[in-house]
């Protein structure tokens, strides 16, 4: 394996690693903010109205963290072909 390859490999398992970061993130911060904004006293089972309030908040959470990551992207990919991003 050349110097190349193992450069690529080293980069593919570090995105690969904050991918996971990420996503365990993003569970972590769904539970705390829509678990505390729809479920105001947690029993042995959860209402019709706190399971639709959870839902939409999930939902609505993650298509702003959606957006808020493709916007990241591209800038970063902005900054790649422009040269200025250093890696």
């Amino acid at each position: 394996m050349d110097s190349e390859s193992v450069k690529k490999a080293i980069i593919r398992q570090v995105i690969m690693e904050a991918n996971v970061q990420n996503s365990r993130h993003l569970v972590e911060k769904i539970n705390e903010t829509c678990f505390d904004k729809c479920i105001a006293k947690p029993g042995s089972s959860i209402s019709n109205g706190e399971k639709t309030c959870a839902t939409q908040c999930m939902e609505k959470y993650m298509a702003a963290w959606n957006l808020v990551n493709q916007t990241y992207m591209r800038r970063v990919q902005q900054e790649i072909n422009s040269g200025t991003f250093s890696s």
